[in-house]
């Protein structure tokens, strides 16, 4: 199964049943943000050129970034690639941050690692900790503009560049490629381009005012 991220769900929804039933998640978003006390967000009127779709490289993927993130947190460092390891989720560092709950005052990567693979939404608003209610989708509301800077701190122990291309043949050719020499991200190849992904869809969340919806 695929995992898309997109950027202005509503423009591009040609259904008014299924819109209502987003219209309704981002209701209870702005509920959340209020009691945070975090500015006020609604979703905007898009045209359908402004949506924006990233496919990632399945769940997989994601955990498999989410893994980076918290051994940066924990160890200040980078894990051995999981061509080395086995898969993402039995690591003990990553199981033991997805059985924490979202702290506060938040760690450094926990909009990244805190939501769910599958569903949910960010909201382009500058919020600290990871807001959760049951209503909603996956139950927790990530922030863009801290998801943008956590992505950033992983690419930044990648040594990756945030201008390359992640459908790319340099990047996907990483994905596909063992461990091997060179510059740091060559070596995680899906987690590099996860890690772009993400930022390309933080950067458009910002930009345009649309929430990030995880499908």
């Amino acid at each position: 199964m695929g995992l898309n991220v997109i950027v202005g769900l509503l423009a591009d929804i040609g259904d008014d049943e299924e819109a209502e039933t987003f219209r309704a998640h981002f209701a209870i978003a702005r509920e959340l943000l209020a009691g945070a006390g975090a500015e006020r967000w609604d979703e905007p009127d898009l045209d359908e050129e402004d949506v924006a779709d990233y496919e990632m490289s399945g769940y997989g993927g994601l955990h498999a970034l989410r893994r980076l993130a918290v051994h940066l947190e924990r160890n200040a460092s980078l894990p051995e690639p999981l061509d080395a390891v086995g898969d993402a989720t039995d690591d003990p560092l990553l199981a033991e941050s997805y059985d924490a709950c979202p702290r506060t005052p938040a760690g450094p990567f926990d909009h990244l690692v805190h939501h769910s693979d599958c569903e949910g939404y960010y909201v382009p608003v500058d919020f600290a900790p990871v807001l959760f209610d049951e209503r909603l989708p996956g139950a927790l509301l990530g922030s863009s503009v801290r998801l943008l800077a956590e992505a950033r701190g992983v690419a930044a122990a990648l040594g990756l560049p945030e201008d390359l291309d992640p459908d790319s043949e340099e990047v996907t050719g990483a994905c596909d490629a063992e461990a091997s020499e060179g510059e740091v991200w060559r070596r995680y190849g899906v987690e590099s381009r996860e890690c772009l992904q993400l930022i390309r869809a933080a950067k458009h969340s910002m930009a345009t005012g649309a929430a990030i919806a995880f499908c």
